[in-house]
This record gives C-alpha cells, sequence and structure tokens, in this order.
C-alpha cells in the first residue's frame, strides 16, 4: 500500500476491523516512512452475474430489477420491503455460489419462487403467472391445485 502522503511503499496495518457494511474492512495504516497514519477500506469484488434469458441472451443480473418484480408481486399484501430485499439477497447469494457466472433465467425464477412460496402464497402466484407465462386459465388453475396439495 502507497502512502498517500509521501508515496512510500511500505506500511503497516496498525488495526483491522469490520465497517459497518460487513463486507467492507477497515485498514489503520502507518507509513514506515513518515510515520503518518492513514485508514484504508478493502471490499471484495465480485464477478458480475449474468442470467441467460429464454431467447438465448445474456443480461447482467439486476438486483434492482428483480427486487422491482417482487414488489410488484406484493402490491397490497402484507410483505414488508425488508422481506423482498431479504429474499432477493438471499437469492443473490445462491447464485453467487453456482460454479458458473452465468445462470439460466429459469434456475433464477425457481430459486425466487421456492422462497417467495414460503413468504407468501398470493405473492407467490402472482410472480409464477408471470415467469410461468401461463397461456390460460386451466394452467393458472393447474397452479393453484399444486400449491394447494402442499
Amino acid at each position: 500500500m502507497k502512502c498517500p502522503y509521501c508515496d512510500h511503499e511500505q506500511t503497516k496495518v496498525l488495526d483491522s476491523r469490520d465497517a459497518e457494511d460487513v463486507e467492507v474492512t477497515r485498514r489503520r495504516r502507518e507509513c514506515e516512512k513518515c510515520q503518518k497514519r492513514f485508514t484504508t477500506y478493502e471490499r471484495v469484488e465480485l464477478l458480475d452475474l449474468h442470467v441467460i434469458k429464454k431467447d438465448g441472451r445474456k443480461e447482467k443480473f439486476s438486483h434492482d430489477k428483480l427486487l422491482h418484480g417482487l414488489q410488484k408481486a406484493c402490491v397490497k399484501l402484507p410483505v414488508t420491503h425488508e422481506q423482498l430485499a431479504d429474499l432477493v439477497d438471499k437469492v443473490e447469494r445462491d447464485l453467487r455460489r453456482r460454479a458458473s457466472s452465468e445462470i439460466p433465467s429459469a434456475k433464477v425464477g425457481e430459486l425466487v419462487l421456492k422462497r417467495l412460496k414460503k413468504l407468501n402464497e398470493i405473492a407467490y402466484i402472482r410472480f409464477a403467472s408471470v415467469y410461468r407465462n401461463f397461456s390460460d386459465l386451466d394452467s393458472f388453475v393447474a397452479e393453484v391445485k399444486k400449491l394447494q396439495s402442499e
């Protein structure tokens, strides 16, 4: 780490701790030449996730886009923004644990539906109706019956 005061390249770490955001580490450093102290923040740089759409296009995974879609599915339902944000965080964490950074949209949708079913069944049906693109009333009714039998 280069000293911001004298550009000397030798510094030592005096203190290291997680910052308010657990994904950031705060380090207190001291230059070995001028003895001035400074703070650095280190963050893990994650690879971008890409979603492979049904038509073969690749699109960067968007936390906000997924959250917005879930909010639409939960309009006028007793589901909080925090619950939805937590759901999206967990889905993203599951995706990042996969071997590949390219994930089929079907896998993303299934992960969301699995968690949404536990959160709110009406939101699950609403999201499934868009995600699974029900073509007629029979497919919608079949999904509701499947949900009732579980």
